[in-house]
């Protein structure tokens, strides 16, 4: 029995009215919240996520310290609005440590950990609301979050899932996708071209993964471009805040005393 609305029609168009590959709209906010040292929120369609990173700083336990480089701390909460089914996910729940985890193995390569050793990177994801692709959106938010921080890292991560409808390859899910079709999460360095991850909780014809993988490479890339001009314009935002105080300075030494 399939679904009751229709995944994609004979149009070549999906329930919400994109294209097969058309990505959902972007929206990105890097402005500072509370304490932390650098976050993101962002939203791919219905789909929220806010990151928040503290660190470098020191461990609070000493069995999370290394002598060669940082420990990075992921932890993820799921607000209990953030589906239809109100269901509140403690921080002990399978599914919250597995995208803890999952989160933590593929940021690991990608910091530059060894410039902070004996230290702790804090990460700490609310899923504020979910519309599919939810993993997606975390690692999207956490690259930003990090990169808001100062955090060293040696590319981009840029995460798309996808699915296969019949024969028919999709970008970007929906939760009515996620329901109705096997689908990937995979996660590139655009620069380097390297996937750092690839996560499939159904079945995928081996045919069909090597054409989502290189559909996922391409919105990777597409990604990448929307993020680095987030962070272009963030960059520019605090070097034009910080303009009026540094020739205030400048002026003050100019000044000649009697």
């Amino acid at each position: 029995m399939g679904s009751r609305i229709e995944i994609l029609n004979e149009a070549g168009f999906r329930s919400d009215g994109r294209r097969q590959f058309e990505l959902r709209d972007l929206s990105i906010d890097l402005s500072k919240r509370g304490e932390a040292d650098g976050s993101a929120q962002l939203s791919h369609g219905l789909t929220q996520v806010l990151v928040s990173v503290h660190g470098p700083r020191e461990a609070k336990m000493r069995s999370h310290t290394f002598h060669d480089r940082a420990n990075i701390n992921v932890e993820v909460v799921v607000a209990s609005f953030s589906t239809g089914e109100r269901r509140k996910r403690l921080r002990g729940d399978k599914r919250v440590l597995e995208f803890a985890a999952t989160i933590k193995s593929t940021f690991e390569p990608v910091i530059r950990t060894s410039l902070y050793p004996r230290s702790q990177i804090d990460i700490y994801v609310q899923v504020l609301q979910q519309d599919g692709s939810t993993l997606q959106a975390c690692i999207n938010a956490t690259t930003l979050a990090l990169i808001n921080a100062g955090i060293p890292m040696s590319d981009f991560v840029c995460a798309v899932t996808g699915g296969v409808h019949s024969t028919s390859p999709m970008l970007d899910l929906t939760t009515l996708e996620e329901n109705d079709i096997p689908h990937v999460t995979v996660a590139v360095m655009p620069k380097s071209k390297k996937v750092v991850l690839v996560t499939m909780e159904t079945r995928l014809h081996v045919e069909r993964f090597q054409e989502l993988l290189n559909l996922a490479r391409d919105a990777g890339a597409i990604l990448h471009q929307e993020m680095r001009e987030a962070i272009l314009e963030r960059s520019a935002g605090l070097i034009a805040m910080a303009e009026p105080g540094m020739k205030q300075s400048k002026g003050d030494e100019d000044v000649v005393m009697d």
